[in-house]
């Protein structure tokens, strides 16, 4: 019992004194219909992280992404996680142009007209920055 209770102290003391605080990569997601859909990720990169994680082109990661059917006009709420200072959204065009796209409240609307669309958010925290990539076929 002498051996344990300054054993038990040394441990918790040591916990105490960890100042590595443990950061997981932040995720993005995607609602439409209550259904949840997890964005790719790329080049992210996190300070204290000497790991930056490049990737393939946006179109490249678009086409691993389950892509995601959305009615003309319909309303898609965007979820990221650690509360990103800032979120750049840009929707890609079939015909290989591109727009920035306005969001409210974590909400984008989708195109009024029907088609393929690929959607890039470059988002920024205070330790870093994460692009994620989703893509939609607009009925």
């Amino acid at each position: 019992m002498k051996i344990l209770i300054p054993l038990l102290t040394t441990v918790i003391l040591l916990a105490g004194c960890n100042t590595h605080s443990i950061e997981t990569q932040p995720e993005g997601k995607v609602v439409v219909n209550d259904q949840t859909y997890t964005m790719l990720s790329k080049d992210y990169q996190w300070e204290g992280d000497n790991d930056t994680k490049g990737s393939p082109t946006t179109t490249e990661l678009a086409d691993e992404f389950k892509n995601i059917t959305v009615k003309k006009g319909e309303y898609v709420k965007l979820e990221i996680e650690q509360n990103p200072l800032h979120i750049n959204v840009t929707k890609l065009n079939k015909n290989g142009t591109n727009e920035h796209v306005k969001m409210k409240d974590n909400t984008i609307k989708m195109p009024t007209v029907a088609g393929y669309y690929i959607y890039e958010l470059k988002t920024t925290w205070k330790k870093g920055k994460e692009t994620f990539v989703f893509d939609v076929n607009v009925e």
